[in-house]
């Protein structure tokens, strides 16, 4: 169940917020929203404070007024609980749904996602209101789905979240000697002797500034609550509104690598997963590649939908260069390549005041369709309309995998120690992008998924190694798989307790090695190392080793790389161990991208796994499987025209161009083939 479900075309639309504007307007908005194609918005995000101006008083009129007119413009709705701000009168009288920072101090009114997550005040009222809306409008025909709250997010250490954290851990640990002994409650004299005695870590206490803790586990341990207790949030609105529209799916707005969150844990529980795209304007567009896989991946695989991007211009970056022409339409097609069923921007008409007045719209300040952006973004919808439901529903046929774990991103961001190097996401992209730059497909997925249609499995800085992951491992390396892995792998149990067997660990035997000790490099420094000419022969030669190098002895593995200086000189880089049917390969030193691109060339070709499309600078390729057709994506990320060469019998649905087998044609910068085979 999705939002596309039952459409004939990709749904095109967006965030529409007409009761911030006088209704005199309201009648050009549906006509300029017409005339740019546009078939579903996105209303009532922020509107609690209008639907319920007291405690005991409902009013919706103006809703009412609102889905009538869009209604009867014949455009569909995904229809929001307004829930992630709630009014002021709430926060005058009931003081508790407020947030409290972690120094201590209580929040006030006036910002969104304000609420905190554990009062029951909050939770009460909210539940109330998604049900009132479900009752008064479930049965609406053009309703395609719901929107809970609006990108949730943020943390609150009020005595409320407290003792919910305390009830969570009873929970999770039952004895306050078992949470001891995971703790390692002795270090530092920390032993607790009551649940009582446990507070959230924060600024006044177990945390530092620099984002550390004393006790990493504590720390993860409330981040883990945080996500659920959120989470939680999001099931009160999303139960009630199943059970009385049960088929209507319901959704709430992700954001890509998003600190706060275990989207996989979210994911599990949403009907479909929606997300916001916003990539910063010189961001390669393999890191945005990257963000709608981790997304389609956070929903098992199946297409999502680009609930957000913006027409041109963001407002709230250092600097926001409005999107050069082509890019929204370059952008927009990119995130149906890699598996979205709609394009939807925030916003419809841009906003007059506070702080969102200079992010980009469909129709703009001047309020005509006389502009740039109006004139692009409904030449996008024509297109949209010809291509209809041709590849709806398709999905993505990978062969890789990268494993991302939130667990991972919070203990490795949290720990004391090697380096302050280490950023989780960012190693998983460098890996990530040397496979997506050269056009193989790849998909992103969490320790729970299962591993059988993979051959390569990359699970760089695999430092927490949760119960039977190991031997998952073992199990798809033994039949044949291909693990990728690295330094800091190894290193902890789920409640980061350091492995005592000598590391990696768990994966000790499988990777064949035993890492002695890891010499942290200064920012400045690097060693190196060197690759034989053999059987790696694509990767012989000289390469930089940075950030971290580990001291590494073979227990199996064969040493591909030698480190070049300092007194671990000689000693093993780089390692590969054939393990049953399988290999894996061991990098003891985080390695600079010309080489991660080599490498993943040679693996994918060792494996049979060929590119979307030969590998060219700037030239994107990606497919789209549905039954036995296959659509495939070109995307040319450069400023200027690129030839490619099609190397198969195929049609352009856009221009409705034939290709016979290896013809070349010239791209234009910034534009698109869907071809169909």
């Amino acid at each position: 169940m999705n939002l596309a479900g039952n459409v004939n075309k990709v749904l095109y639309g967006g965030d529409y917020n007409p009761e911030q504007w006088p209704r005199e307007i309201w009648a050009e908005d549906m006509r300029l929203l017409k005339l740019a194609n546009i078939d579903i918005v996105t209303i009532n995000v922020f509107s609690w404070a209008m639907l319920q101006p007291s405690e005991n008083e409902y009013n919706f009129s103006v809703l009412d007024e609102i889905i009538e007119m869009v209604s009867g413009a014949g455009m569909k709705i995904c229809l929001a609980t307004s829930t992630a701000t709630h009014p002021a009168w709430m926060a005058r009288k009931y003081p508790e749904v407020l947030r409290v920072n972690s120094d201590g101090s209580k929040r006030k009114f006036g910002d969104r996602q304000n609420s905190c997550p554990n009062s029951g005040i909050y939770r009460m009222f909210s539940g109330m209101l998604a049900r009132k809306l479900a009752e008064r409008y479930g049965k609406l025909d053009n309703i395609a789905a719901w929107h809970v709250s609006n990108e949730y997010g943020g943390f609150c250490y009020c005595d409320n979240c407290q003792n919910a954290f305390r009830m969570w851990l009873v929970k999770k640990y039952k004895t306050i000697e078992t949470l001891n002994k995971a703790w390692n409650a002795s270090f530092w004299g920390h032993t607790y002797y009551d649940w009582e005695e446990i507070v959230i870590p924060g600024n006044l206490g177990g945390e530092w500034p620099i984002n550390r803790s004393s006790c990493q586990i504590q720390s993860i341990d409330y981040r883990r609550f945080n996500s659920d207790s959120l989470l939680d949030c999001y099931l009160i609105e999303a139960d009630i509104l199943k059970e009385i529209t049960p088929n209507i799916p319901v959704t709430t707005n992700l954001m890509g690598t998003f600190w706060d969150l275990d989207y996989f844990k979210w994911g599990r529980r949403m009907d479909f997963i929606s997300w916001d795209s916003y990539p910063y304007p010189n961001c390669p567009y393999t890191r945005t590649a990257m963000n709608h896989a981790l997304m389609r991946g956070c929903g098992g695989g199946k297409p999502f939908s680009l609930m957000e991007q913006t027409p041109s211009v963001q407002n709230w970056q250092p600097y926001n260069a409005i999107k050069r022409p082509g890019i929204m339409r370059l952008w927009s097609y990119q995130a149906l390549a890699h598996g979205s069923d709609t394009v939807m921007f925030f916003q419809m008409r841009r906003s007059r005041g506070c702080c969102e007045k200079f992010h980009g719209a469909v129709i703009d300040h001047c309020g005509h369709e006389n502009t740039r952006v109006f004139r692009e973004v409904t030449a996008l919808g024509e297109e949209l309309i010809k291509l209809g439901n041709t590849f709806l529903d398709s999905r993505i046929d990978s062969k890789i995998a990268f494993l991302y774990d939130w667990d991972n991103w919070w203990a490795t961001a949290l720990s004391s120690g090697p380096t302050t190097g280490i950023n989780y996401p960012e190693e998983i992209f460098r890996f990530y992008d040397s496979a997506a730059g050269q056009n193989f497909s790849a998909d992103i997925i969490d320790v729970d998924a299962p591993l059988d249609n993979y051959k390569i499995l990359y699970a760089p800085v695999l430092y927490m190694i949760k119960p039977g992951f190991a031997d998952k491992l073992d199990k798809f390396v033994r039949n044949g798989g291909v693990l990728v892995t690295t330094f800091f792998s190894g290193m902890t149990d789920e409640n980061d307790l350091v492995t005592m067997t000598g590391y990696p660990g768990e994966l000790r035997r499988l990777c064949g090695l035993w890492v002695e000790e890891t010499d942290a490099l200064l920012p400045d420094r690097t060693n190196g190392f060197a690759v034989q000419d053999g059987p790696w022969d694509k990767i012989a030669g000289t390469w930089k080793a940075e950030m971290l190098c580990d001291i590494i002895h073979c227990e199996g593995a064969l040493a591909v790389a030698l480190y070049e200086s300092d007194f671990y000189a000689g000693t093993p880089a780089l390692c590969r161990n054939d393990y049953g049917k399988g290999r894996v390969w061991y990098f003891g030193a985080k390695l600079r991208s010309d080489f991660l691109y080599r490498f993943s060339a040679m693996i994918c070709e060792e494996n049979g796994i060929e590119p979307v499309l030969r590998a060219k600078e700037g030239i994107e390729a990606a497919r789209r499987v549905k039954g036995e057709k296959e659509y495939i994506f070109i995307l040319n990320h450069n400023t200027a025209e690129s030839e490619i060469s099609i190397p198969y019998a195929c049609r352009d649905l856009i221009t409705n161009k034939i290709f016979s087998p290896e013809e070349c044609y010239m791209l234009p910068a910034a534009s698109v083939l869907i071809l169909e085979k």
